[in-house]
């Protein structure tokens, strides 16, 4: 059996391009950034960014292209596919990108306060953790079992 899957979670590096095939379907390009962690020898935290290519066709094209912003989150779900093609010194030229099958949008708050938010805007004289704080979802976790559709996403 063969498997090509991907899951990726990350933040926009570009707002999405919104084009139309000549026979009119949606297409949408997608520039996605994930962050790893890891220690180096030395024993100090280290973070690795990867970019990726993301391709997405149809209604969901069209959903991305009016929603998604440079440094929104999404969570896309998809295969790998490679293309090849000449550039325009006669080169051979070859990519890997993300073809998407499922796609969900990150976290959306409302008004200019959130807009503000999300770009790391905060006025000289308010504290920035009373403002994440006002974002995030309280979760209380018990001694009883946590239940699916007690998890926010």
């Amino acid at each position: 059996m063969n498997l090509n899957k991907v899951f990726i979670f990350g933040n926009l590096t570009r707002d999405p391009e919104l084009r139309q095939t000549p026979g009119g379907q949606s297409v949408c390009t997608l520039g996605v950034a994930t962050n790893s962690f890891y220690v180096d020898k030395s024993g100090q935290r280290q973070q690795r960014a990867e970019f990726h290519n993301v391709v997405v066709w149809g209604k969901q094209a069209e959903v991305a292209g009016q929603y998604l912003k440079k440094g929104g989150s999404v969570l896309i779900e998809g295969r790998l596919q490679t293309r090849s093609w000449q550039d325009n010194q006669g080169q051979a030229r070859k990519t890997t990108e993300i073809i998407c099958e499922r796609m969900q949008l990150g976290p959306r708050g409302s008004g200019a306060s959130h807009k503000e938010f999300d770009r790391g805007n905060f006025p000289d004289n308010e504290d920035q953790s009373a403002h994440i704080k006002e974002e995030l979802p309280e979760i209380n976790i018990g001694e009883d079992e946590i239940k699916a559709e007690d998890i926010p996403f």
